[in-house]
């Protein structure tokens, strides 16, 4: 492998700029007259964030919250999966929104067959949640990056380890 170039093709988020976005829609909330009084509950696990508000209006609306926070703090709205409202007992309404980390079987065998396809010297191996794509020349790994930019894929695309 030597004088080969490669980098990692991956899909994350930074913890803590979601964090931040999180307490800034919390902030937000409390401040707002629209939701005096409301119920509003928004709790974050590793892989999935629950949120418990009185109704569908109400969390279609911390929807617009999240969404405009995450954006402003460089998070692609790629990483929400917004899950159906479920009824929560006393007329409230949950609703939880999985968190997209990491590339799935199927979608790195998508890739790794396009690269595979369009770039016939360069090679790709799928390693966990990431991919790995190697070449010797660092032009061909350019041009399958811009490939890659150009795909509409429901989880955001990271290229990180770029030697």
């Amino acid at each position: 492998m030597a004088g080969e170039s490669s980098f990692d093709v991956v899909s994350d988020f930074d913890d803590m700029e979601m964090r931040n976005a999180l307490d800034q829609v919390r902030r937000e909330v409390q401040q707002r007259y629209d939701f005096k009084g409301a119920t509003f509950d928004l709790s974050q696990a590793k892989t999935e964030l629950i949120l418990l508000t009185d109704d569908e209006f109400r969390a279609k609306a911390i929807r617009d919250l999240i969404e405009s926070k995450a954006v402003r703090r460089g998070l692609s709205l790629k990483v929400f999966d917004w899950g159906k409202f479920e009824p929560a007992g006393g007329d409230k309404v949950r609703q939880h929104i999985a968190l997209r980390r990491g590339l799935d079987e199927t979608l790195a065998k998508k890739l790794s067959k396009l690269i595979r396809d369009e770039f016939p010297k360069v090679k790709s191996q799928i390693q966990g949640d990431a991919l790995r794509v190697f070449a010797k020349n660092k032009d061909d790994l350019q041009a399958v990056i811009a490939r890659l930019r150009e795909l509409d894929e429901p989880v955001p695309l990271q290229f990180t380890n770029y030697r």
